[in-house]
């Protein structure tokens, strides 16, 4: 009888994605897992905004708590969760929409729990902090060890970058360039340079609002809303088989602001002159 009445809610809250997908792709849905690391700017978007898809499953991780200075981007970040955990927010925003979703929280990720993090999904996004690089790293190494296609889209200026890492192409070290004898600047200035080949966003902002050592740089809830349906078509494409992802050293990007999308191909990634000659100018000019 439960189940009965688990199934009635599911149909009847998601059958207007039906014809966009199919019943049958809609009930698929319903048993995907998906891991979503970081609860703030894209990471809570992106878990609402697969929840409204019907995903039924969810690991999402993050250690922070909502502050004033997330309110212009962070979609759980309001004057009631001033102070809260950004998890237990978010969780109970998802569960408004899906009160039968399956969702297992956990603090930052790390090397002691993040076997349990990606066990048993089916794709793995990364929501993290954009200077939370390390983490990042372990997180990609990890979803490729296990098999798992891993997302990240990051919100630049008010336009979205996007990128695919396929667990049988170019892992993200490979891709960005980035070895553990590389200092932490310049790990992130081979992650800023390889997110956004095409600097769409370099002919409005204001450089100087930019500070790499103090992890600092202006932001956009415009620009984390695109990441979200960037990432939410791909989930879909990769669990119900659509599409192949075109993974890295593919590359999206699109600016609403300068009317600009492009999708390339970055050979050799970061490693291709022109992105380490990119690097080198970032470096001498925002360090």
């Amino acid at each position: 009888m439960k189940e009965e009445k688990v199934k009635s809610f599911y149909q009847q809250a998601f059958c207007r994605n039906v014809g966009l997908i199919s019943s049958e792709e809609q009930e698929q849905l319903r048993n995907v897992k998906v891991a979503i690391a970081g609860m703030g700017g894209v990471g809570g978007l992106h878990l609402l905004t697969l929840a409204r898809l019907g995903v039924g499953g969810f690991h999402i991780a993050d250690e922070d708590r909502f502050e004033i200075v997330n309110f212009n981007r962070q979609v759980g970040a309001t004057v009631s969760s001033i102070g809260k955990s950004k998890v237990e927010t978010m969780q109970r925003l998802a569960l408004d929409i899906n009160p039968y979703l399956k969702i297992t929280p956990f603090p930052a990720i790390n090397r002691q729990n993040i076997d349990a993090f990606l066990d048993g999904v089916d794709v793995a996004i990364d929501g993290l902090d954009f200077f939370n690089i390390e983490a990042r790293r372990l997180f990609f190494k990890k979803a490729k060890e296990k098999n798992i296609y891993a997302l990240t889209a990051g919100p630049i200026g008010f336009g979205a970058a996007f990128l695919v890492f396929a667990p049988d192409g170019m892992s993200f070290d490979e891709y960005f360039d980035i070895d553990d004898q590389m200092d932490y600047l310049d790990k992130i200035v081979a992650f800023a340079v390889g997110l956004t080949p095409k600097g769409f966003h370099l002919n409005y902002m204001d450089l100087g609002s930019v500070s790499l050592r103090r992890g600092k740089g202006p932001s956009s809830f415009i620009a984390c809303e695109l990441c979200s349906a960037f990432v939410g078509m791909e989930v879909l494409n990769i669990v119900l088989k659509r599409k192949r992802p075109k993974a890295v050293p593919h590359y999206i990007q699109f600016d609403p602001f300068v009317k600009r999308y492009k999708k390339g191909y970055l050979l050799g990634g970061n490693r291709h002159p022109i992105q380490r000659f990119k690097r080198w100018v970032i470096k001498k000019f925002l360090i």
